[in-house]
């Protein structure tokens, strides 16, 4: 039994800190969905970096975004003490635990500080709370944060709320109506080396997507100078005709995977968007575990898990590095075929 928050009058505004990264957004996605159901009358608000802003803004359960420029350095913080305009609020929750999260929630003029408990607070974040939810179990990221809903007494809603425009409506639905085969979104490089695929086998597996499946691959990522190189790479690989959609606007990435039928990833931020999003993804995980941050609670039978050792249960933090290599394109070729089945018209 999870022990509660002391009952408290409902707070009239609280403050979300979570930074980044864009999976770990995504994630607290639903933690601001499920305060204002609970609370429809108290005002949140969310500290969070431009990267991360740049995707969830505008979400309907968030009143105002406060930014934090974390490669500013003290300059990012006088900035923030700046937007916040002398604001206080009633309740802090501390969603991340590296150091400059805790000197922001130091800095934070609130009544209730509340964070980790003191085993998983590292960087020294158990000093800037007041209050700290009970230990727990390693769990997935996801639960780990609906820990500080449990704790609050609010009740869960696993809802993303990823708000669309009009105008992004019609941008997407202008991407793909050109497109006359099912799309696959395909994300080929993460920033961590290890958790990335080898390209030549991409190049097989879209071969394969697009020759005997009848999937159109789209690309996906940013034009940052490694995914750039390597989708060019790809290109001269594959006898696939891929579409190169990369572009650094985290948006458009959302609305092509909003209107994707398939995606495949790897363990990075647009895996956790399409999952989100409700796409069905082939997700492939060797460095990373999906027991702790693979796609939450859809489409595991489309997770290639060459992480897990036989016996293990317990979710962990330990990277993995060479597991990726042995992934093979048969064993993605058939989950791509398993999507098709389970998920096509």
């Amino acid at each position: 039994m999870v022990d509660l928050a002391p009952q408290l009058p409902r707070p009239e505004s609280v403050v979300i800190v979570l930074l980044s990264a864009i999976g770990d957004v995504v994630h607290g996605m639903p933690i601001a969905t499920s305060l204002r159901r609970a609370w429809p009358d108290t005002r949140i608000h969310w500290v969070i970096q431009p990267v991360g802003h740049g995707l969830v803004a505008p979400h309907p359960a968030v009143d105002e975004f406060h930014l934090f420029d974390r490669k500013a350095g003290l300059k990012g913080f006088a900035d923030l003490r700046r937007q916040l305009g002398g604001r206080r609020f009633d309740l802090a929750i501390g969603l991340q635990v590296y150091l400059k999260a805790g000197l922001i929630m130091g800095m934070l003029p609130a009544d209730r500080k509340l964070g980790f408990d003191r085993a998983r607070a590292r960087d020294l974040n158990w000093l800037f709370t007041s209050e700290r939810i009970p230990p727990h179990a390693p769990q997935h990221v996801e639960d780990q944060y609906f820990e500080f809903l449990d704790y609050l007494g609010v009740p869960v809603a696993r809802e993303w709320e990823f708000a669309f425009s009009e105008s992004e409506h019609e941008k997407r639905d202008r991407f793909f109506e050109p497109i006359d085969s099912p799309a696959l979104a395909v994300v080929l490089h993460t920033t961590r080396p290890g958790k990335n695929w080898p390209l030549e086998r991409y190049a097989r597996v879209l071969e394969i997507a697009q020759m005997d499946l009848g999937l159109q691959p789209v690309l996906i990522g940013s034009r940052a100078p490694a995914e750039a190189a390597a989708a060019e790479e790809l290109l001269q690989q594959t006898r696939a005709r891929p579409i190169n959609a990369l572009e650094n606007d985290l948006r458009r990435l959302a609305w092509i995977l909003d209107g994707a039928d398939y995606a495949l990833s790897p363990d990075t931020g647009p895996l956790h968007v399409a999952v989100a999003l409700g796409t069905p993804t082939v997700s492939l995980y060797g460095y990373t575990d999906p027991k702790r941050v693979g796609p939450y609670r859809r489409f595991s039978e489309l997770v290639i898990d060459r992480y897990t050792r036989p016996g293990e249960v317990t979710p962990s933090m330990e990277f993995r590095p060479g597991n990726m290599e042995l992934i093979t394109v048969d064993e993605v070729a058939a989950k791509l075929e398993q999507a098709v089945r389970s998920y096509g018209d």
